[in-house]
């Protein structure tokens, strides 16, 4: 007994110790309360990414393209561990603010749950009186900083970094490669970054975050088409966003976001610290479990019911929660029959879908009668916990006159199965990556979300 306790003494240590070699930043946050920033769907008109052009239903479309490409992604990394970028660099759904450096510069990211580093789009020039050009894409200048600083090709941090080398100054060199064949290279530094508040409405520096010593990636090198100015990735491995916030005993690791529908007038939130906390009525939680890929938040899936009527997988009973994959993703064992029993309750007539999604002509119906028709689905997770799918979680209107399930077959060559965003609108989904949970209840998010300006 005493040998067991010293051993998980030591293992405590080691991680304490590991923890402190892969980030040094500190945060200077007021109140201890945490802090949230807007969490911007890339069709929201704060997005610089937002075609004005496309109608409603074509966006939808644009989104369920989008997933199918993230979706394979995820799938292959996921059965080959990782060795690779988690996602491929195109698809995103969300973008964060962030201001990098001493003077700041305000940089748009993608903010991505599927992957850890954290990383920015940087250049070498070393004239310091240069400044970013104006543009949609912005570049962060580090001779403008006074803040900036390389990692150590020796420290924790770059160990981290699968593949990483050593300069002849020793500075960290890194190579992120993604499966869409993209690459981003760079050395690995770190910098202060500021986050503004969106909770209080306000822009100055009272209402911000400083986070000193961030370890993020310098890339000045990119093949392939990178949209944004970088990555911010709130994975849970060892250089994520969520990872190093968390070294900071006032923020922990846990982070929360509540999804507005991105076809509304508002946006959304992405909470850390105390903010994160998920106490609304209904609250329930279930525990996150290790998978071949520890980036991804993965939940056990027990079974999927409607009514009395339950379906529960095959194979693996694992499923990954993702932010940036906007259809929900279930194993031929369990969507098939799903189909079929939603089949009987909506008694309307079948429409064909290019994109080989189970849709019904709605012509000519009453919205509020066809809603009635859609039973809510239930999905039981491990731990006893329970969450229920409303109409507006499992269906989208694609075209005028035609309502799709918004849940796909998973590929039956890598079945990897995916909770997506669509799925996850109106609930305060919590991650708590030190108790090893994630905890979910419904809720208004446009009400606890500033709205967006016209």
């Amino acid at each position: 007994m005493a040998a067991t306790t010293v051993s998980r003494a030591l293992l405590l240590l080691v991680a304490v110790v590991l923890t402190a070699q892969l980030c040094g930043c500190t945060a200077d946050v007021g109140g201890g309360d945490g802090f949230s920033v807007e969490f911007i769907h890339r069709d929201d008109v704060r997005s610089p990414y937002q075609d004005p052009s496309l109608t409603v239903h074509e966006r939808v479309l644009a989104a369920v393209r989008r997933s199918t490409v993230r979706a394979a992604a995820l799938a292959r990394s996921h059965v080959g561990g990782g060795a690779m970028s988690e996602v491929t660099s195109r698809p995103f759904e969300y973008l964060i603010a962030v201001s990098v450096g001493t003077p700041s510069t305000r940089m748009l990211a993608i903010a991505d749950t599927g992957s850890d580093l954290v990383w920015l789009k940087c250049t070498d020039d070393t004239d310091p009186k240069r400044a970013p050009a104006p543009g949609k894409d912005v570049v962060f200048y580090p001779a403008n900083s006074t803040t900036f600083g390389h990692v150590d090709c020796k420290s924790g941090a770059c160990r981290a970094l699968n593949g990483a080398s050593c300069t002849p100054s020793n500075h960290c060199r890194y190579l992120y490669t993604y499966f869409d064949g993209s690459r981003t290279s760079g050395l690995l530094s770190t910098e202060t970054f500021t986050f503004h508040d969106g909770v209080t409405g306000h822009r100055d520096e009272a209402a911000s975050l400083r986070v000193a010593n961030v370890n993020f990636g310098c890339s000045t090198q990119n093949a392939g088409t990178f949209p944004a100015d970088g990555v911010v990735g709130l994975g849970g491995g060892a250089l994520s966003l969520v990872t190093q916030l968390g070294n900071d005993a006032s923020i922990g690791r846990k982070f929360s976001y509540c999804l507005v529908n991105f076809f509304l007038n508002a946006s959304s939130e992405l909470n850390f610290g105390a903010r994160a906390d998920v106490t609304e009525p209904g609250a329930v939680t279930t525990p996150l479990v290790r998978s071949p890929v520890d980036t991804y938040y993965t939940v056990k899936l027990e079974s999927v019911k409607i009514g009395k009527s339950t379906f529960q997988p095959h194979g693996s009973s694992l499923i990954i929660v993702d932010s940036g994959t906007s259809l929900t993703f279930l194993e031929k064992s369990v969507l098939d029959p799903l189909v079929e029993e939603l089949t009987k309750r909506i008694m309307l007539p079948k429409a064909e879908s290019r994109e080989k999604l189970m849709c019904f002509d709605i012509s000519g119906v009453p919205m509020g009668q066809v809603v009635a028709m859609v039973p809510d689905v239930t999905l039981e997770l491990g731990g006893g916990a329970a969450g229920t799918l409303k109409p507006q979680n499992t269906f989208v209107m694609m075209q005028e006159g035609m309502m799709c399930m918004a849940l796909a077959a998973a590929s039956e060559r890598n079945p990897v199965s995916i909770l997506g965003n669509i799925a996850q609108q109106n609930m305060h989904i919590g991650y708590d990556l030190d108790k090893r949970t994630l905890t979910f209840a419904p809720a208004n998010c446009a009400n606890s979300s500033p709205p967006s300006p016209q």
